[in-house]
């Protein structure tokens, strides 16, 4: 066809020169349609095809390696396997018009690479050791590497030169890059420290309060962690901050199954007091004192009759306070509780006294490591102290309130 409208041309008068650049025109134009065809016919009715018969099959891989559009990239070698057989036709191009093919094949292959790595990211996600060791930072780094190596390849094809000789000074300019792109190079390091070193995984609680984190990572890539706020906040933290701050992760609480619950109450220290044996004998009602008054009674007793103390002052010889006797309810109390840990450390504690009263301490664990279940759990506990704590002669300490002020008012009002 193409000498049939050379021929044409001819027979019409038109100058030969006029007549080679149409007759190459229309070579052009006919492997650029033929390419587009192919591509087309490739993407339109092939990848359909082999796309359903993915999906319908069992694998797994194969339907991840669809969906990171690796097959997609791939026929984009198809236009360029058609170009390259009318290489002939083109003889007149001498090696350029195969350089132009070549660096297509390069840039292609770089594309059909970068969708391939994705793909192996998605797979390995898929297992449960990709939360222990994620591997998108390495990946993303081997992406670069192969990048850079690619496209310095296609530059030196396009220019007719040796790759290896753009490759050698490879060195230098990454020394050049190293102090330009420092903070990336930064984070793909801290990356790789923090996957070798098992120090951050998908799904780890961490808190950061430096940079507002608090809640569930949800990615780590070569430069940034990902993690998710509780209030459903995203918070994106520099991976080499992770190395060079410090960061709490929760995972150890996570792994043992039980989460610790710290809180004190504030006793009114003018409340605390010796216990008379009026009081002792109302103590001796609750179940889980008596076996322990009946004990200290004795040995007390017994302590002082030794000594000969005079007990017709409390301060004399050895007395139960209602404080320290207050504690070892809260300690039965605790050892007795469904939910609370008790295989885990259990302690109440008395801390330095302060303006506010002396604090009381709970230092125990809760077997429920879901959030509105150890709140739940922890405001039970603290509801029935509240509750009971007058029951020992002691008053948990707060500010006047309005109402305080109030009543006082009214008193000394009444009083005159």
């Amino acid at each position: 066809m193409i000498e049939t409208l050379g021929k044409g041309l001819t027979d019409h008068g038109v100058a030969p020169e006029i007549v080679q650049i149409v007759l190459m025109l229309a070579v052009l134009l006919v492997a650029i349609l033929s390419s587009g065809l192919g591509y087309f016919i490739a993407k339109k009715v092939l990848l359909p095809i082999l796309g359903k018969k993915i999906r319908k099959n069992k694998v797994q891989w194969d339907d991840i390696l669809l969906d990171a559009k690796v097959l997609q990239r791939a026929l984009l070698f198809v236009p360029l396997i058609i170009l390259n057989a009318f290489e002939p036709v083109f003889e007149f191009l001498g090696p350029l018009y195969e350089r132009i093919i070549l660096t297509g094949f390069i840039l292609v292959s770089a594309l059909t690479i970068g969708a391939l790595l994705n793909a192996l990211n998605l797979i390995y996600s898929s297992y449960e050791i990709a939360k222990e060791r994620p591997i998108k930072g390495v990946v993303q780094i081997v992406r670069i590497v192969i990048y850079m190596i690619l496209a310095i390849t296609a530059v030196a094809n396009l220019l007719g030169q040796n790759p290896l000789v753009y490759l050698s000074g490879f060195g230098a300019t990454a020394a050049v890059f190293s102090f330009i792109f420092k903070d990336s190079i930064l984070g793909l390091v801290a990356g790789m420290l923090l996957s070798i070193n098992d120090m951050l995984r998908i799904g780890d609680w961490i808190e950061m309060p430096k940079y507002g984190a608090n809640g569930d990572v949800i990615d780590i890539t070569m430069n940034t962690v990902k993690v998710q706020n509780f209030d459903k906040t995203i918070t994106t933290v520099p991976a080499y901050a992770m190395i060079s701050d410090s960061f709490i992760n929760w995972r150890g609480m996570m792994d043992q199954g039980a989460r610790r619950l710290k809180r004190s109450l504030m006793i009114d220290i003018a409340s605390v007091r010796f216990l008379d044996p009026e009081a002792m004998e109302k103590l001796k009602k609750i179940h889980i004192l008596r076996e322990y008054l009946e004990e200290k009674e004795l040995e007390i007793a017994a302590y002082n009759k030794e000594h000969d103390i005079d007990e017709s002052l409390l301060v004399n010889g050895r007395h139960l306070t209602n404080l320290g006797v207050f504690r070892i309810y809260l300690m039965n109390y605790l050892k007795g509780h469904p939910r609370v840990h008790q295989g885990m450390t259990q302690m109440v504690r008395q801390l330095e006294p302060s303006a506010t009263g002396v604090p009381v301490e709970l230092y125990v664990f809760v077997d429920d490591i879901n959030w509105a279940s150890f709140e739940t759990v922890q405001s039970d506990i603290f509801d029935h102290i509240f509750a009971v704590v007058e029951t020992f002669g002691l008053r948990v300490f707060q500010n006047p309130s309005g109402s305080d002020l109030r009543r006082l008012t009214i008193e000394s009002r009444d009083s005159f």
